[in-house]
């Protein structure tokens, strides 16, 4: 099941002018960051090896000019964004789920440094109080040095959980969790008890299978920090 979608189209390697336009978009990012925060984010965070360290300086300005809907001078690091895709190849790339596990599709065919300008000018797509959200996101994509999976989405998300029913809605992932009925507002007080009460029934200590104990802990934990933030749609 297609997840997230952001096309990138781009001059070949081999011409002297280097250019890059967006193709495609499928960019949800509402609980944010979302599967297309998620997306943009881990195509940064793939490709920002591959960046000259020289210019990251100046990647990092345009990530918060464009979070801050700043005017963006043309050309910017020796690409020219432009509308018109006429004569430029192209990479795709998808976040893809199936059951609860989501999976990176990188279908990059251009420069490193085109697929993350790219990503970046994919944010200015997005309305102002998104992009506020989702800028954020890409800097921790451009921070990031280990592989891509389960750790990048947690990094990404600001989340422990990373099956997709928790990205999904965060909210009703936490309250199926701890035990409560879709759609109820429970308070501190009966997050805590119902928290206290399924940790002890999940821990090896109390019969729980010790197999499964690390994982539903982690679970109930994230649960409990979702239901107790005021506003879960932050990052």
């Amino acid at each position: 099941m297609l997840l997230a979608e952001l096309e990138v189209f781009h001059t070949r390697p081999a011409v002297p002018t280097r250019r890059v336009a967006l193709g495609n978009l499928v960019l949800p990012v509402d609980p944010a960051p979302g599967f297309g925060g998620l997306l943009l984010g881990a195509v940064v965070a793939n490709h920002v090896q591959g960046i000259d360290s020289d210019v990251m300086g100046d990647v990092t300005r345009l990530v918060q000019q464009v979070e801050h809907g700043e005017r963006i001078v043309q050309p910017r690091l020796r690409h020219r964004f432009q509308i018109d895709r006429h004569g430029l190849s192209h990479s795709r790339h998808q976040l893809l789920g199936e059951g609860d596990e989501i999976e990176f599709d990188f279908g990059t065919t251009g420069s490193d440094l085109a697929q993350v300008l790219g990503a970046i000018y994919a944010v200015e797509r997005l309305a102002a109080s998104s992009r506020r959200l989702i800028g954020p996101v890409l800097l921790k994509g451009l921070r990031w040095r280990g592989p891509i999976g389960p750790a990048l989405v947690a990094h990404l998300a600001g989340s422990s959980a990373t099956e997709l029913s928790a990205l999904a809605d965060p909210r009703a992932w936490a309250l199926q969790v701890l035990g409560f009925d879709l759609g109820t507002v429970p308070s501190s007080r009966d997050v805590t008890k119902q928290y206290r009460a399924r940790m002890r029934a999940v821990h090896p200590d109390h019969g729980g299978a010790a197999k499964d104990a690390s994982k539903a802990i982690l679970d109930l934990n994230e649960a409990r920090r979702i239901l107790s933030m005021k506003d879960v749609s932050v990052v």
